[in-house]
């Protein structure tokens, strides 16, 4: 197995840091200066990242929010973990982060979204082990009864809930997707889902928790998830015709397989609007949209932060931002999310901030995976998770380590809605070079294809080399490193005990 078990020996509770894990939902890596974007207005990450690591290349393990968040939570690869698709429930037998954390003497608390078990049609995720606040609320929509948003919203901001959730509620308040958002999207700020998790992430720092104990607090986002709209203030910071236009070509299609054409049509196997539907206005405006729920995204760090200083906790607290994983933002000719593997998809933000140990204005190459992360948070707090496959970063995060594994794998095993056939993608990336495998039968009837780029010559990835001649050589050789891979990656945690 690639990848060793973490199972260090606890530091003594004195020397162990608070854990603040802040995480959005479909964020793509590039809404932050440090990526390159000088479109965005996200002030408060651009100085995290300068306070700390920005890790350039950091790949989650699946597109999609339920398999890739099983894998942060377990250290685990989605063909072990078993939570293969949205809709499933993560097997008990899995060890998560906050169970660990919690035997070690961390005080762990939760605040937004989760997502390791069916949550659609009012289901209601229960607490897991480990956690002591449970603040959850899958999204801002249709919700459950423990909807912990929806009953603040009810009480702060009766009116607004009213309006947008009870009796006066618009029919089209849970729709997935589309210019200008649901009304839930565009309530006031100080009533927004995102304003409600900045608020509760304050309140446990600032006496929620137990002052003698270290903490592992996750703050989790909804946003920048569609449906595309924000607070009329954070809209009015953009223009949408000043911004970029979406990463394509004419006819970019035509040489990739026939999965992404018909996502182009149709997203999420048809239950949403696709690209075909919008025009390029429309797709403009969403991206403003887009930025502005990053940028409200970005004011409820900064306040938090700010918090964080002001109760003398930032010297002893590794503050990490990610998100579990990208959006196609009408770059490729598709929106949202599905069996694509695309950098803008699978490619997430991570910043690392520790003061005194990781240097400022740190930037890293190398290729790492979201389960790297949870190593890394293991070994900050002396967690025991003995089928963790990451590696920890912070060996590349302080220097004291100057490689890593060099490779990363996404998996897609009809994880999203469900496609007829079913849709099975599994990428893999090696230096510069990114191949994606669209498999076909025995595992599913459609025609075995793929794509194969090179991110040195062509980083957007418009060029298909699957098919050239003149990369056969080179698309043989990633087929087989691919199955490799998948074969290193196997799950053998489970001790041996003899020969027989």
């Amino acid at each position: 197995m690639i990848g060793g078990a973490v199972s260090s020996v606890s530091p003594q509770a004195g020397d162990r840091p608070n854990v603040l894990l802040i995480c959005t939902d479909q964020q793509r890596f590039d809404t932050l200066a440090g990526y390159g974007n000088t479109e965005i207005d996200t002030p408060n990450l651009d100085r995290l990242a300068t306070d700390g690591a920005l890790f350039e290349n950091c790949y989650v393990q699946a597109p999609v929010c339920a398999p890739s968040r099983a894998s942060l939570m377990s250290g685990m690869y989605l063909h072990n973990h078993g939570l293969y698709a949205n809709g499933v429930r993560l097997p008990e037998s899995v060890r998560l982060l906050p169970t660990a954390l919690a035997e070690t003497g961390y005080d762990c608390g939760l605040v937004g979204k989760w997502h390791l078990d069916a949550c659609a049609d009012g289901r209601t995720e229960d607490k897991p082990a480990g956690f002591r606040v449970w603040q959850w609320a899958h999204d801002p929509y249709r919700g459950s009864s423990e909807n912990a948003y929806h009953r603040w919203l009810a009480t702060a901001h009766p009116e607004v809930y009213d309006l947008v959730l009870g009796q006066r509620r618009d029919r089209n308040r849970g729709r997935t997707a589309g210019v200008a958002g649901s009304p839930i999207d565009v309530v006031p700020t100080e009533a927004h889902y995102s304003r409600w998790v900045g608020d509760e992430t304050i309140r446990y720092l600032t006496g929620a928790r137990p002052a003698e104990q270290p903490f592992f607090f996750v703050a989790n986002f909804f946003d920048p998830h569609h449906s595309f709209g924000a607070p009329k203030e954070y809209l009015e910071r953009y223009r949408p015709e000043e911004l970029s236009r979406p990463n394509t070509v004419p006819g970019e299609l035509d040489a990739k397989p026939p999965i992404l054409a018909e996502a182009s049509a149709r997203s999420y196997s048809g239950h949403a609007a696709g690209y075909q539907d919008y025009s390029a206005d429309d797709l403009q405006q969403i991206k403003a949209a887009y930025y502005a729920m990053v940028s409200l995204i970005d004011d409820e760090v900064g306040r938090i932060l700010r918090v964080l200083h002001e109760q003398g906790l930032d010297e002893h607290t590794v503050v990490i931002f990610t998100s579990d994983h990208g959006e196609l933002l009408g770059d490729h000719q598709l929106m949202l999310k599905g069996p694509m593997m695309y950098d803008c998809s699978v490619r997430v933000p991570l910043l690392i901030r520790w003061p005194g140990r990781i240097a400022a204005q740190t930037k890293i190459t190398e290729l790492v995976q979201w389960i790297d992360l949870t190593a890394t948070i293991a070994e900050l707090t002396g967690a025991s998770l003995p089928r963790c496959q990451g590696r920890s970063l912070l060996g590349l995060a302080d220097g004291s380590a100057s490689e890593h594994r060099g490779w990363a794998l996404c998996e897609y095993r009809d994880s999203g809605h469900p496609y007829d056939p079913p849709v099975h993608t599994t990428m893999v990336r090696r230096g510069d070079i990114k191949i994606i495998i669209h498999h076909g039968q025995p595992c599913t009837t459609r025609r075995r294809t793929g794509e194969l780029y090179d991110l040195a010559t062509d980083p957007g990835e418009l060029m298909n080399l699957w098919d050239r001649l003149d990369h056969a050589e080179l698309r043989q050789e990633m087929t087989e490193f691919a199955f490799d891979v998948m074969i290193a990656t196997d799950d053998r945690s489970q001790p041996r005990k003899a020969f027989w």
